[in-house]
């Protein structure tokens, strides 16, 4: 895969979620690419996204709601979590996906 279309699939990956813009901005655009380039692996990217959005979901009902993700780079700390210490168990993306739905 090329480092355009690594880049356009994260952008894939972001956009597909719900409460994200339809279109990426710039900034999405030129992280992706960056992204892209470093050769980080899309499955880690999608590991990082559902991680963020379940722990948004688990976030207590008595909280006042968080705004919508308005930007790819929310995604980087847990990107960065992930590379220093991946999930244990493979299936927990899975589990992480069926829970999402």
């Amino acid at each position: 895969m090329t480092p355009q279309q690594r880049a356009a699939a994260i952008l894939r990956l972001y956009l597909d979620l719900p409460d994200t813009p339809h279109r990426p901005r710039t900034a999405d655009r030129q992280l992706a690419r960056s992204l892209a380039d470093q050769c980080v692996d899309l499955t880690l990217i999608h590991s990082a996204i559902l991680l963020a959005c379940a722990r948004r979901r688990s976030r207590p009902t008595d909280l006042p709601p968080l705004p919508p993700i308005r930007a790819l780079a929310y995604f980087l700390p847990i990107i960065d979590e992930l590379r220093q210490q991946p999930p244990l168990d493979p299936a927990y993306c899975s589990y992480l996906q069926r829970r999402l739905r």
